[in-house]
């Protein structure tokens, strides 16, 4: 076996020259400690994104204007949605990048290491001032988190930061996808092709090249809005001859891929661990990959289905309508995939197992609620309703958040070298499951009746299902405290039982070739593989 493969000589050889201190994490260009710095930043940003939405469930849980008045509440919706997927999900997810891309093809780092702090340090700011716009004159923008003209034209000071901060971290995403194309493409270990690859690493590649198409088109509709409010121009202001529906079409252009952008890496997550715990291969590996590049075309034509209700020619919707329900088929083949890897195999229900399973259920259910949202002269009723609320929620929640959860105690093991309590994480999966349910599984009841969404108030036939969301909310908030206090906090302080190189015995990749904890510098020499691609061989 070669020197840096050898538990002892990579301790010897690599961790010698790890920096001590605060240095090692402000000037960190090695790629677990930039990845750590992602995953504590995404949940940070995740218990900041939570209190405002506890804080709108809140005032919700019976009629009446109990705890805040209209425009605060308008606030909080808005910056709930901005936190929770440009602070903590898209973030979360770059750190699973950088933890775990150049681990698994067998890299020593990624391919621009200082770039890669840049990026992580660049969120910080843009961070601070979207949850300080709070204390701006007139409060924090209050637009919803699309940031649709004409309100963004005349919101106060703070719009402009929220503008800046979406710029910065637009920045850090685009610096971020680049380090991850270059990365996969030019330092896979040696016999290891793109078709050999890990599906997690299929998923970041394809994301990263929808994140450098979009975050320009976002940079550039909020720099119109930006113009607009100071410069004089009228791109969306109707006084001067623009149009508020222009915003709308150049928004979701961005809006729909960004969808795909936050699920395609969870996809990747749950290709890793079901075939793990099935101790199978994942099934029809090749056609999950021209899946995933299927979904991020067809992420482009979809834009549309968005804005049935804005006086779009029946032509239009037809379009949309048809190719949204396309897109249903290559996200059927992933889920049609994993419950065929999961049949007739091996399994047992560990902590990441159980968070993948469940992910498949309540992800399945989001993805029916979207394909009715297709159908356009069903959506005409259901825009803007609670039922639009529950989809998404259930998409992204149950989506992306369940298959963090799923990767994060999969990992877990190998990124702080203990095992967590398994105890521990079955009751955060059943507490979050229950949780998630009670709270969002009502919102398309109310939306069938016909609950319009960022309204304060609602008349009584609405209160009963907005009591149980109310309490189910806080319910699945305190899991995630439970998460960090009974979970992260002993990992990352190094208790519990010594983790094996190999906790799970289905598991396959080099990432599992390293010691547990992975040492500071893996394969500073390129690792020669076994025909899979998956083992070394000395």
């Amino acid at each position: 076996m070669s020197a840096v493969l050898d538990p002892h000589a990579a301790h010897a050889h690599g961790d010698h020259h790890a920096p001590t201190g605060w240095r090692r994490w402000v000037y960190a260009t090695n790629h677990k400690d930039i990845g750590t710095l992602y995953l504590l930043f995404a949940f940070v940003m995740l218990m900041v994104g939570g209190v405002l939405a506890l804080g709108i469930r809140a005032e919700l849980f019976q009629p009446g204007l109990q705890l805040v008045n209209p425009e605060l509440f308008n606030q909080l919706t808005t910056m709930h949605g901005l936190i929770m997927v440009f602070g903590a999900i898209m973030p979360a997810f770059v750190g699973f990048a950088n933890w775990m891309i150049p681990l698994q093809i067998g890299a020593a780092d990624m391919a621009f290491a200082r770039m890669n702090n840049f990026s992580f340090w660049l969120m910080i700011p843009a961070a601070l001032m979207l949850v300080l716009s709070f204390f701006m004159p007139g409060g924090a923008p209050a637009a919803g988190w699309t940031l649709y003209a004409p309100l963004t034209l005349q919101m106060g000071p703070s719009m402009d930061a929220g503008i800046f901060a979406m710029h910065i971290l637009g920045a850090s995403s685009i610096m971020g996808s680049i380090n991850i194309i270059v990365t996969i493409l030019n330092m896979r270990a040696p016999g290891m092709t793109l078709m050999k690859m890990p599906m997690f690493c299929w998923t970041w590649l394809i994301t990263a090249y929808l994140l450098i198409a979009v975050m320009p088109v976002l940079a550039g509709a909020i720099t119109m809005t930006l113009t607009d409010r100071h410069f004089g121009t009228s791109f969306f202001n109707p006084a001067g001859g623009g149009d508020p529906v222009m915003y709308q079409h150049i928004f979701w252009f961005f809006g729909h891929p960004e969808v795909y952008i936050m699920i395609l890496p969870a996809f990747g997550i749950i290709s890793q661990v079901v075939p793990a715990f099935a101790r199978k291969k994942l099934f029809g590996y090749a056609s999950m990959v021209y899946a995933t590049g299927s979904i991020a075309i067809l992420s482009f034509v979809v834009w549309a289905h968005h804005m049935f209700t804005t006086g779009m020619p029946v032509t239009g919707q037809l379009f949309f309508m048809y190719s949204t329900m396309l897109i249903a088929v290559p996200t059927g083949v992933k889920i049609f995939n994993w419950i065929a890897t999961m049949w007739k195999g091996s399994m047992t229900f560990e902590t990441p197992m159980l968070w993948s399973v469940g992910f498949i259920f309540v992800f399945t259910i989001g993805g029916f609620t979207g394909l009715i949202l297709s159908v356009a002269p069903i959506d005409i009723n259901f825009q803007d309703t609670y039922y639009v609320v529950a989809h998404f929620h259930y998409v992204l929640v149950a989506g992306s958040l369940f298959a963090m959860f799923a990767g994060i105690y999969y990992w877990l093991p190998k990124w702080t070298g203990v095992m967590y309590s398994e105890t521990h994480g079955k009751i955060h999966f059943w507490w979050s499951m229950i949780s998630f349910n009670i709270t969002f599984f009502p919102m398309h009841f109310l939306g069938l009746a016909g609950m319009p969404r960022r309204y304060a108030d609602y008349p009584m036939q609405f209160a009963d299902f907005n009591a149980i969301a109310s309490v189910g909310g806080f319910a699945f908030g305190i899991a995630q405290v439970y998460f960090f206090v009974a979970v992260i906090l002993p990992a990352m302080a190094g208790k519990g039982e010594k983790a094996p190189q190999k906790p799970w015995e289905g598991a396959e990749g080099l990432e599992w070739e390293v010691p547990s904890p992975a040492p500071f510098h893996t394969f500073e020499n390129p690792p020669k593989l076994d025909a899979t691609a998956t083992k070394v061989i000395g």
